[in-house]
């Protein structure tokens, strides 16, 4: 069988959430699935460890997809133009965009629809071209997978997608995600935090990710702070918009928040295994990986109580109201002054992860293309 994949995302050094998902679960079905031919499409220059294995077929075409007249272009002329070359049965797209254009069966991974319920959070024409294509995706495609409940009952009731055509299949995490040392936690606080303990936060400095009220619940719980904890923010600042950027200026403990930028997956471990506690507390997510990689860590989790993240964290984590800067505020420290609290949650963190793995993942994936090539 010859199996078409999106992999435009799978950028060195520049891994979201979806490009981690594509990454994991193609490098496991590469692997158990040698007798099919894996045809990944690239819009720029690929990086040789995205090609796992002999049976991988790298194809770069243009042109570069990175805005949405870009998009239109890649998917509707340039991928049903190759599609005609090499004629693959089942087109996979890890970043639920389809070709409208192509007659092939595919399999479309829409992690979430948080485009529909906060427009405002995403540039103009980014917000049009998803609002007026993701409805035809979710039409096109032969299946759809999802990773959360959550996120199939939000593509049902937005979309009105039959449900039996959508298969949920839960995110894992990495194993370079583990517990450390107490040497090794104190050698990456003395390079990230000046030795400090801190609360931690990895994602991609968008609104939805709800830094506006971490910032000003970190100033309430610095109000009981003796210790000099700080907070620390990985990740690009890619949405910085000005009301984050005003709600950062308006700290009283600004200098306390520290900012990693890009970071590697190795510095993301130590970080996150490192860290007093995860602060996820995202006002939207389809999933929210860095739960799972806490867990995994032996690092407590503080997380929201909408969308998908109850579901991901069940009871192993404490779970807040994102609208409330108190709530946040107050879990906070809970968790720093409460050691005890802070071993329950560890704990429970440690049997909630073992309901998720890649490896489970990536043969659910596989159940969903085996059902369209079916």
């Amino acid at each position: 069988m010859k199996i078409a994949v999106n992999t435009r995302l799978l950028l060195n050094g520049r891994m979201d959430g979806i490009a981690r998902f594509t990454d994991e679960t193609l490098r496991i079905l590469t692997s158990r699935h040698p007798e099919h031919q894996f045809y990944f499409y690239f819009d720029s220059k690929y990086d040789e460890q995205y090609i796992y294995n002999s049976n991988v077929h790298p194809v770069v075409i243009y042109p570069r997809a990175r805005h949405p007249f870009l998009f239109l272009a890649w998917f509707e002329a340039s991928l049903p133009f190759h599609f005609a070359r090499i004629k693959p049965d089942i087109f996979l797209s890890p970043d639920g965009f389809l070709s409208l254009t192509s007659n092939i069966k595919s399999v479309s991974v829409i992690h979430d629809l948080n485009f529909e319920h906060y427009p405002e959070d995403i540039p103009f024409f980014m917000r049009k071209y998803y609002s007026l294509m993701f409805p035809r995706f979710a039409r096109k495609a032969s299946r759809i997978a999802t990773v959360s409940e959550y996120s199939k009952s939000d593509i049902v009731n937005t979309y009105h997608v039959d449900p039996s055509k959508i298969d949920v299949i839960y995110n894992g995490a990495g194993s370079i995600f583990k517990p450390l040392q107490s040497a090794e936690k104190q050698q990456t606080r003395e390079v990230f935090s000046q030795g400090r303990e801190y609360f931690f936060f990895i994602g991609t400095l968008h609104p939805r990710k709800n830094l506006v009220n971490l910032f000003k619940a970190f100033d309430q719980f610095k109000q009981s702070d003796t210790r000099g904890i700080k907070l620390i923010l990985g990740g690009a600042r890619m949405w910085w918009t000005n009301e984050i950027r005003l709600a950062y200026e308006g700290m009283k403990n600004r200098d306390d928040v520290v900012f990693t930028g890009r970071i590697t997956d190795e510095e993301l471990a130590s970080l996150m295994a490192s860290a007093l506690a995860l602060t996820y507390v995202s006002y939207f997510e389809g999933f929210g990986i860095p739960i799972l990689e806490a867990f995994h860590c032996d690092t407590p989790v503080i997380t929201s109580n909408v969308t998908s993240m109850p579901e991901i964290a069940g009871n192993a984590a404490i779970i807040i109201d994102p609208f409330s800067v108190t709530s946040i505020a107050e879990a906070m420290l809970k968790v720093s002054s409460d050691n005890d609290f802070r071993q329950k949650l560890i704990v429970a963190g440690q049997e909630q992860r073992k309901e998720f793995s890649w490896e489970q993942t990536a043969a659910k994936l596989w159940g969903c293309i085996e059902k369209v090539v079916e």
